[in-house]
């Protein structure tokens, strides 16, 4: 089937503050902030809202995208639902009136013991999206939550709330998971991952794919039934960006996943476009007509995601990265490595380093977040300091001649961001640093070089890169790359191309990684295998196989 055509609608209030403003923080001013709040109808303080629902009179589930919990803190977990009884419809199939939800949190499955219960308004202006933060619990316990929306009961979630800052936990296991295009195959990894026991998982990119979706799922190779033509088209507007989370969410892998266990998330580029860089979009194209897009993109991403109300959009501008903490055993710097990047060198791709990648002035991060993630490893108490983010750390090389050819969309194509922040974390005296990626669709594990110019170099980190859930299909055990890639990289101790997850378990006196794959996903039903363990040992950075 061939994409429908889909010319932009972004609405015009958006389009004369962009005109006016000209340049990336157009919508960060007061009034095309009003303007943006306009054109798609945020509540706004001290004005009406829109009329109230009885809920009593939703005739459908309206839990079809399930629930989702994210961001445990010592003494609040946030708590995420979206009503939606016609999830493949514009409007979720509900009405533009907001609608009371109530909630609960308990110590145990069947609700016996409630910790905690109120409501919370699912408003139309937010694609009737719910964000509960629940504060003053215990820290450390495991809880079980359930919405209700008139006669309607959700599932029930699983989540958790952080050791408190001083303690010292002898563990804490994560799960890392990226990439999931939806027409590349089933989310069969994430079945097994609801099964792991884990105490979170981090999302480190690419959890929507704004490429089209045909009536049959692509490779799902729908025989029961048919999507609507409105997926088989690329995403640019805020409708367009609510429809496709719809699409990805009612996945029952998905939603297991996300019932088990607390999420930490980030994006890449995918959702928003394919390796957009700030405000320059992939074809290079009008700033203004792309950061309209982004705006949409942003908004839909913290509506569908288990986020705090820190990370509340302002129109094109969304401050994602965060920190959180596991006691003293583990500090997680969360990076936002698209929003704030110089555009890539030498016109993207894979380049020949040279002048214009190595400009002293290019940055990953922008400075801001730069000194923030250094100025974080300084104040540190923690044993492992952890950074999940999207694009390759360390050095890859894609041949063994001299020179070699690298990624512009990864750190290789930011040398000196690169650098700034390995000097960082020597002079804050980071002993146990770990890098987790996503963004490539295969498992690597790396050594982190202090010189990645010198193969001596000592070793200062792990970097962890997980493989896609879906993102490449099948792949395979050893891509045609492969013994290419581990002998032009010899920092590479592992590198596996199919699907899956990676699992990490932080201990007192070591670190273990375990590479989860499954050996297909253009059908459903997959086993999981462990492909390969590591060990870093605390203290002594390096992998060995485990």
């Amino acid at each position: 089937m061939t994409p429908a055509a889909h010319p932009s609608q972004h609405a015009p209030e958006l389009r004369a503050a962009a005109r006016h403003l000209g340049r990336r923080r157009f919508l960060t001013v007061t009034g095309a902030a009003a303007a943006l709040a306009f054109a798609v109808n945020l509540p706004a303080a001290g004005t009406a809202a829109a009329a109230e629902l009885d809920a009593r009179r939703i005739t459908d589930d309206p839990f079809t995208l399930g629930v989702a919990s994210g961001d445990p803190l010592p003494g609040s977990v946030l708590l995420w639902t979206r009503l939606a009884p016609q999830p493949y419809q514009p409007d979720g199939g509900l009405p533009a009136q907001r609608v009371t939800v109530h909630w609960e949190l308990a110590h145990d499955a069947n609700f016996r013991r409630i910790v905690r219960r109120g409501t919370a308004p699912a408003h139309p202006e937010f694609s009737h999206t719910v964000h509960v933060e629940v504060p003053h619990l215990p820290a450390d316990r495991v809880f079980f939550y359930r919405f209700r929306a008139g006669t309607w009961l959700s599932p029930t979630g699983r989540t958790r709330t952080a050791p408190l800052p001083g303690t010292r936990p002898t563990a804490l296991t994560l799960g890392a998971v990226s990439c999931q295009a939806y027409a590349d195959g089933y989310y069969t990894a994430y079945r097994h991952l609801a099964e792991e026991d884990v105490d979170v998982v981090f999302h480190l990119g690419d959890y929507l794919y704004e490429y089209a979706v045909n009536a049959t799922g692509n490779d799902r190779k729908y025989t029961d039934r048919t999507l609507p033509s409105h997926y088989n088209r690329e995403t640019v507007t805020l409708e367009d960006y609510r429809l496709r989370y719809a699409l990805f969410k009612s996945d029952p892998d998905l939603m297991a996943a996300h019932a088990a266990h607390p999420f930490v998330v980030t994006w890449d580029d995918h959702e928003t476009e394919n390796n957009y860089a700030d405000d320059t979009p992939e074809d290079g194209g009008s700033s203004e007509e792309f950061l309209l897009r982004r705006a949409s993109a942003y908004r839909a991403y913290w509506e569908n995601q288990p986020l705090r109300r820190p990370q509340l959009p302002t129109g094109s501008d969304m401050r994602l990265y965060r920190r959180l903490h596991w006691g003293r055993l583990a500090q997680f710097d969360v990076l936002d490595t698209r929003q704030y990047r110089s555009d890539q060198a030498y016109g993207d791709g894979w380049q020949y380093p040279g002048p214009e990648s190595e400009d002293p002035a290019r940055t990953l991060t922008g400075a801001t977040q730069e000194r923030w993630l250094i100025d974080g490893w300084h104040a540190s108490r923690a044993l492992w300091n952890v950074v999940p983010q999207q694009v390759t750390f360390s050095r890859r090389y894609n041949t063994t001649a001299t020179p070699s050819k690298v990624s512009m969309d990864s750190w290789d194509g930011y040398p000196a961001s690169r650098e700034r922040v390995l000097a960082g974390a020597e002079a804050a005296g980071v002993e146990n640093l770990m890098v987790l990626t996503g963004d490539v669709h295969v498992h690597y594990a790396f050594d982190i070089k202090r010189d990645f110019d010198d193969p001596g170099s000592r070793t200062v980190g792990t970097e962890i890169v997980t493989t896609s859930i879906t993102s490449g299909r099948d792949g395979a055990d050893r891509p045609g790359n492969w013994a290419t890639y581990l002998a032009a990289n010899p920092h590479m101790k592992f590198y596996n191309g199919r699907r899956g997850y990676v699992t990490v378990t932080l201990g007192r006196q070591a670190a273990r990684a375990d590479f989860k794959t499954v050996p297909y996903v253009t059908r459903p039903g997959a086993p999981v295998t462990t492909a390969a363990s590591f060990i870093t040992e605390a203290g002594t950075p390096g992998l060995k196989p485990a």
